[in-house]
């Protein structure tokens, strides 16, 4: 699955290993099932600012069956999954553009995105996960 999210946000996420999609709704975190991965992209650097970011930013693997409320106050209380996030590279996705799958016109290529969360093709998941790993094993 991919995750959008600012990348503030993802780094939340990767501190309290858990995954939060589309400000906290429950019905995407219950697709998911345990030993199911998640690619988090961040298209800005911060929520409340606009400076692009355009990278995919973590990598964590689901590790249990619970879908549940965590109450961030002022009567926000979001749905989450609890994730195992490992080490990797944030990776730009402009070079891997042209050979994403679902990126169907690369003029308009961060159409996907804009509904919070998708599933991806495994050959996407792999390319996406292969560059974000080399590039750490390379550091």
């Amino acid at each position: 699955m991919d995750g959008v999210a600012s990348r503030d946000h993802v780094m939340k996420s990767i501190d309290g290993g858990f995954a939060q999609l589309c400000h906290g709704k429950e019905a995407p975190l219950k697709k998911m099932n345990s030993g199911d991965w998640i690619i988090y992209y961040s298209s800005k650097v911060s929520f409340n600012a606009s400076t692009p970011h355009q990278k995919f930013t973590a990598l964590g693997k689901v590790i249990d069956d619970d879908v549940f409320q965590f109450d961030m106050g002022n009567d926000f209380i979001p749905f989450r999954r609890n994730i195992d996030f490992i080490r990797c590279t944030e990776t730009s996705i402009h070079p891997l553009i042209p050979y994403l799958t679902f990126i169907k016109n690369e003029k308009r290529w961060g159409y996907p995105f804009r509904f919070g969360h998708f599933e991806i093709s495994e050959k996407d998941f792999n390319l996406i996960a292969e560059k974000m790993w080399k590039l750490k094993v390379l550091i």
